[in-house]
């Protein structure tokens, strides 16, 4: 796993039996504004505004006295396809070992009410911070910021709202629950109205909630949740999958 150290921001390999503890970034990309793991090696990096998501992480990560953080954009070589199908089928596992997850929402305006306005947050429509919501193992280690970086609350304190935004149960955000509890027809109703840029992505980003792994495989469209079907009824006897 590649991480970046929080002082100097340059990267660092650990085998997973050897990982510290670190900060994991959730976020929403804004498609040609984020840096890649390429520009993270190059000055230009410091052109993108968006490079300033990456340096607060960081500095956040410092204040909780973590010395690693992971940012999905430049900490994956997305120009590699083992390297990508690595961090796909594992993503799931890495948000869930993070000392800390930092959900950050660049259309949060500071002081604005939560209740009426963290409903609207584009990170909520997304297919992919759907597991990054749920993976972490205690609430109480996702924090919330707004698009100024002001620390808007925990999930485990923010769980009501989020669980009427989404239509997850609070025992599942709050981890009172596990995730194979629920039917399988439930967990892929809490992705229903979620979006993802690729189609193939839709059912990608669902193999952490369903504890499966699969080859990635791009130009299949929906037939690819034919495949997702398959790999779940292997390790599941719901008949709601059906549904």
């Amino acid at each position: 796993m590649r991480l970046l150290d929080t002082k100097t921001l340059e990267f660092r390999e650990f085998y997973q039996s050897q990982l510290p503890e670190y900060a994991i970034l959730s976020h929403t990309w804004r498609h040609g504004e984020e840096v890649s793991f390429q520009e993270m090696s190059s000055k230009d990096r410091e052109l993108k505004k968006v490079f300033a998501k990456i340096k607060k992480t960081c500095k956040v990560a410092r204040i909780h006295d973590l010395d690693y953080a992971w940012v999905d954009t430049c900490c994956t070589d997305k120009s590699s396809s083992a390297e990508l199908n690595e961090a796909i089928n594992c993503i799931y596992q890495w948000y869930s070992d993070a000392k800390r997850c930092y959900v950050y929402l660049d259309d949060l305006a500071a002081g604005h009410d939560l209740e009426k306005d963290l409903p609207d947050c584009r990170w909520f429509t997304r297919g992919w911070t759907l597991q990054e919501l749920l993976a972490p193992r205690k609430a109480s280690r996702v924090h919330f910021f707004d698009k100024d970086w002001n620390y808007r609350g925990s999930k485990q304190r923010l769980s009501s709202i989020i669980s009427t935004c989404t239509g997850i149960r609070e025992e599942v955000l709050l981890k009172k629950v596990a995730l194979k509890d629920f039917l399988v027809a439930e967990r892929m109703s809490w992705a229903a109205s979620r979006k993802t840029t690729r189609t193939e992505d839709n059912a990608y980003c669902l193999l952490g909630v369903f504890d499966v792994a699969m080859p990635l495989l791009y130009g299949e469209g929906m037939k690819l949740f034919q495949r997702l079907q398959a790999e779940i009824v292997k390790h599941n006897n719901d008949l709601t999958i059906f549904a």
